[in-house]
């Protein structure tokens, strides 16, 4: 081996080229789809160890024309995501001095967050709200800054260790599920390229560099050609039809999958947005939103009986007081159908035995 090749210790090796990723064809195809439009609201990659969940992350930022990557910490503070304000400087009538955090030097390159689900809501939540919408704001006691924050966005988790809440896994645009690869072919084409640039990644790296160049080439084309695509009323029939059919919850899903399949059109250069370009997006944006047949149901297994409409809601208890599901009598009556319930009586009328009215005592 070429000792001037051999990694250096303290010294972090250039990254892995993603046109040399092996067996993760859906992987390589959603962060093509992130890198030509952010807005898409970036990829969730869930997947258990070992998948190149990281190395896919952090190939991709070369490919971009700023080409950084910016890491957030689990134990980051809120201050550090966003940034912070010089208040004390804006209250004596200066500008509004504002100190940048990692939203703002990830704009216009990839932000990486591992174990994502393993984040404070409240900051998960703050980097979706900027991946959407490219902005940045902070406020601090009736004080605000805005800033671009137009990044790609790459969250990875390990389902072992626990799931985000529906609400923040329905905000990332795309989701890729990665499995554990069982072909014995595959496996050793992906242990060779490994150990290929484990031992020289320069000279891997070289072996790519044609493909990393058209890679990157094609993004700034798509991004440029970006705007000009248009969509047919088919597209979004499609786009409606496979939304309903998954049952999602709002419309964010249509939005992402109208952005994705434009995304996907500017990647091959085509001149509009078709239903074949939705079709093939569409297991990214619904893999993380559909919802099953019980949850689709509008009442589940253990709901109570609902009302007909020509039922009155106090008539489910008075029709057949007592009765099992099974059809089985109750020694209940009338009165006991209702737990807890007493009929009401007349205030100072009640003969209760035993006791002596205050009048019979003075006597």
């Amino acid at each position: 081996m070429n000792r001037s090749n051999a990694p250096v210790a303290g010294v972090v090796p250039p990254p892995f080229p993603l046109s040399a990723l092996v067996g993760q064809d859906a992987l390589r195809d959603a962060l093509l789809l992130v890198a030509v439009d952010p807005s898409i609201g970036g990829v969730l990659v869930s997947g258990p160890r070992g998948t190149a969940k990281s190395t896919a992350a952090r190939s991709l930022a070369e490919l971009l024309p700023d080409g950084h990557f910016v890491t957030l910490p689990l134990g980051a503070s809120e201050d550090r995501v966003v940034g912070t304000l010089d208040l004390d400087e804006a209250l004596r009538g200066g500008e509004v001095k504002f100190s940048p955090g990692l939203l703002a030097r990830a704009n216009n390159g990839v932000l990486y967050v591992d174990e994502v689900n393993l984040l404070a809501d409240a900051l998960v939540d703050v980097v979706l709200d900027a991946a959407a919408s490219g902005i940045n704001v902070v406020e601090r006691d009736g004080i605000s800054h805005s800033h671009a924050a137009r990044f790609v966005l790459i969250g990875t988790m390990n389902p072992e260790e626990g799931e985000l809440r529906p609400q923040l896994l329905d905000r990332f645009g795309l989701m890729v599920q990665l499995e554990n690869c069982f072909d014995a072919e595959i496996r050793q084409r992906i242990v060779k390229v490994r150990l290929a640039f484990d031992s020289d990644p320069h000279a891997l790296r070289a072996s790519y560099e044609h493909e990393q160049q058209r890679l990157a080439q094609r993004i700034r084309e798509a991004r440029a050609s970006l705007p000009e695509l248009g969509f047919a009323d088919d597209v979004h029939d499609t786009i409606s039809t496979r939304c309903i059919d998954a049952a999602v919850d709002g419309l964010r899903a249509d939005l992402v999958m109208l952005r994705a399949a434009r995304a996907l059109a500017a990647l091959e250069s085509a001149a509009v947005v078709t239903s074949e370009h939705v079709e093939r997006v569409a297991q990214f944006v619904l893999r993380h939103r559909r919802r099953d047949s019980a949850e689709r149901s509008p009442r589940g297994a253990g709901e109570a009986h609902r009302p007909s409409s020509g039922e009155s809601p106090g008539d489910e208890r008075r029709s057949k007081p007592g009765q099992s599901d099974e059809g089985g009598g109750s020694s209940r009556d009338d009165t006991d159908a209702d737990w807890g319930y007493l009929p009401p009586e007349p205030t100072g009328m009640l003969n209760v035995k035993g006791v002596i009215p205050l009048s019979a005592k003075k006597r």
